[in-house]
């Protein structure tokens, strides 16, 4: 993430900048961030998941939804672009923002060097605070590794999941996606 020059804003500014310059910023609390670029191994990743995501979801009363869609954490003042989410029942938005979703029940990050830290830090402490998330997946991009945490309780039970030969099991879901599919034409 880039920061910009741009802080102390309140939400109704953010929104306006971001519209009027068609650019995706996430919000800090009054902070903006501007969203860089990615690799094509993230690219490749990003959307083999979300095409894993909706054809195993047809017909099952859950949405996958993409980068291009904000998240709003209200609890934390925040408003981001996870990778993938997946939304449970009805879509539920935030009142500051009718483009902004806020009850996934699964949020799924493709990592990158440097986002990494950040990823498994600072941004999972954020999306806890999401009642509604059930699981949190971490994506490698160059390797075929991938961890998994679900909640349990007010606890978060981490596992990992390697090699092309496996499969990701998402509990909240009810979904098994072969790790040879969401890491398909990507070279390590």
């Amino acid at each position: 993430m880039q920061a910009t020059n741009l802080h102390n804003l309140t939400v109704e500014e953010y929104l306006a900048l971001e519209k009027a310059n068609d650019t995706k910023y996430e919000y800090h609390d009054g902070s903006i961030y501007a969203m860089a670029g990615g690799t094509i191994n993230h690219g490749l990743i990003s959307g083999n998941i979300f095409g894993e995501l909706r054809t195993g979801l047809k017909n099952k009363n859950r949405t996958a939804i993409n980068s291009e869609i904000k998240l709003h954490v209200e609890a934390k003042n925040r408003f981001l672009y996870p990778d993938a989410m997946v939304i449970c029942g009805k879509i539920e938005t935030s009142e500051k923002e009718k483009n902004a979703v806020t009850n996934p029940s699964v949020i799924i990050e493709v990592l990158s060097e440097s986002t990494a830290s950040y990823d498994r830090g600072d941004k999972f402490h954020i999306y806890r605070q999401i009642e509604s998330l059930q699981e949190y997946i971490l994506i490698e991009q160059n390797a075929a590794k991938i961890d998994v945490y679900k909640r349990q309780g007010d606890l978060w039970q981490i596992s990992r999941v390697t090699g092309l030969e496996a499969q990701l099991y998402i509990e909240a879901l009810d979904l098994e996606v072969d790790l040879r599919q969401i890491y398909a034409s990507v070279e390590f």
